[in-house]
């Protein structure tokens, strides 16, 4: 079997920036066993498989893999891959528009193709429901985890947060740019102090400025347990974090999150978090540059 992929860097509008995603179409008589190799031997933060959708009325059904696990849900690989299928033009014979549904693991989720002059730059995605807050860490803990030391833990908005949508995240303030370039990702350390059933994904970020709707926080995100040794860009997080917000803030919410400075991938996510009649709803903007293209052929 011959497969085509693609790679786009997502969240950027620079090469060798953002967040770099595979996109596999085809392999819906792929094992889920095969996918998880595909995404290892890809070794990007994620791969997406892209297969016929179950309901016609939906773009296509997708699939995610990070190199060591299979995510029900995850932003990067979505804003990229809908950017991928815009940029092909159709999918399955039937044109893309400027807005695609895909069918994943969590349910529908929709998204917007972001066009300048006509030509696809990126997408926004709505999260297909609100995170949900499951409970707190200790902040000592969550400190030793990524190498820090307690008072480097912010708690006066929130203690570290345990917040699900989809994927599950650690989310915690820490004081200053300083402290969050001294963090570290060690699977060891994570599993001594937080243990085995804490989330994998372990989200710090510092406040940059804040006005009275809108907030630039800086961040990173360290998933060594999963395969993903640090994240550049995390739009799951970016919703995740949003949802954290919606508890603590009046309104209307504009967040600016740049991601992977530390890294050399500097990476930028606009997100939204709106109230209206409608109730609440996140969504997650971004750019992407396109990258490779080519056939796997052992497969």
């Amino acid at each position: 079997m011959t497969l085509i992929y693609e790679t786009v860097d997502v969240f950027t509008e620079t090469a060798f920036g953002g967040n770099p995603l595979a996109v596999v179409l085809g392999g819906e008589t792929l094992s889920t066993e095969a996918m998880q190799a595909i995404a290892r031997e890809f070794n990007c933060p994620e791969t997406t498989f892209v297969m016929p959708p179950e309901d016609p009325a939906h773009t296509a059904k997708v699939r995610i893999f990070t190199p060591g696990m299979e995510l029900p849900f995850a932003g990067h690989p979505n804003v990229g891959t809908a950017t991928v299928l815009s940029w092909r033009g159709e999918i399955f014979g039937r044109p893309v528009g400027d807005a695609v549904v895909f069918e994943e693991a969590i349910g529908a989720v929709g998204l917007d193709i972001l066009r300048v002059g006509g030509t696809a730059v990126g997408a926004r995605l709505t999260s297909p429901a609100m995170p949900t807050v499951r409970g707190s860490f200790d902040p000592s803990a969550v400190a030793a985890a990524v190498g820090l030391s307690d008072p480097n833990i912010v708690v006066a908005r929130h203690a570290p947060a345990h917040v699900a949508i989809g994927a599950t995240f650690v989310i915690a303030e820490v004081e200053d740019l300083d402290v969050l370039a001294a963090a570290r990702g060690d699977a060891g350390l994570q599993l001594k102090h937080l243990g085995e059933a804490a989330p994998p994904l372990v989200y710090l970020y510092t406040r940059e400025d804040a006005g009275p709707d809108t907030l630039h926080i800086r961040s990173r995100m360290f998933a060594p347990r999963a395969g993903i040794p640090e994240d550049p860009a995390t739009g799951g997080a970016a919703v995740a974090i949003a949802g954290l917000f919606a508890g603590l803030w009046d309104g209307d919410l504009d967040i600016v999150i740049d991601q992977g400075i530390e890294m050399g991938r500097p990476s930028r996510l606009d997100v939204r978090l709106i109230r209206d009649d409608a109730g609440d709803r996140i969504t997650v903007a971004g750019r992407c540059v396109a990258m490779m293209r080519g056939e796997l052929t052992s497969v």
